[in-house]
């Protein structure tokens, strides 16, 4: 394995198990086995290799999107991906709040803007069949907050100090989330 990505590993490796808090130079090197001028030399600086590490993890999100099976009918399909949605967050909760955190200070990352055009059209094939509420705008912003809070519950679980939330929960915000943006008046099995 080349240095760069030793680098990217390691950097991966702390924000999933102890979060963005917790990175820093000394901590990546050390367990990369490289010499701080080595990070430097690579990535510029920490916030170099941590947006670099950030990206990664949009990156293996989105691809993992990607690769799951789709049910051909919009409105499962949209449960399958929120269902993803909130798996990662539940798998990774201290990365997942790290790539939150970057993308709520501003940061331009292609994937994540790429995931939500996942999500844009999964809403559009939902409105295709005349099955959507509202705007195709409105309901992404229904269905992402939804998803961005079921997510929460698990990145906030130790701060709680409960287990994580539900399965039953979970479901409930979901389901809440879908049958808002959809017509209640249009055909097709209902949620």
């Amino acid at each position: 394995m080349d240095t760069r990505v030793t680098l990217l590993t390691a950097a991966l490796k702390i924000l999933e198990e102890e979060g963005e808090a917790k990175f820093s130079t000394r901590s990546v090197c050390a367990i990369a086995n490289v010499t701080a001028p080595t990070l430097y030399h690579h990535y510029g600086s920490a916030d170099g290799l941590l947006s670099a590490a950030l990206a990664e993890a949009f990156a293996q999100f989105l691809d993992s999107k990607r690769a799951a099976v789709q049910s051909a009918d919009p409105v499962t399909a949209l449960r399958e991906g929120w269902d993803d949605y909130v798996r990662f967050a539940a798998a990774r909760p201290r990365l997942y709040a790290a790539m939150m955190s970057r993308v709520l200070a501003g940061g331009q990352i292609p994937a994540a803007e790429q995931g939500f055009a996942l999500l844009i059209e999964r809403i559009a094939a939902i409105a295709a069949i005349g099955r959507l509420g509202p705007s195709i705008e409105v309901a992404a912003d229904i269905v992402w907050a939804s998803a961005n809070a079921a997510s929460l519950l698990h990145v906030t679980a130790q701060l709680r100090r409960s287990p994580p939330p539900a399965p039953a929960a979970l479901e409930d915000i979901r389901e809440s989330a879908i049958r808002t943006i959809l017509n209640p008046e249009s055909k097709g099995p209902q949620p």
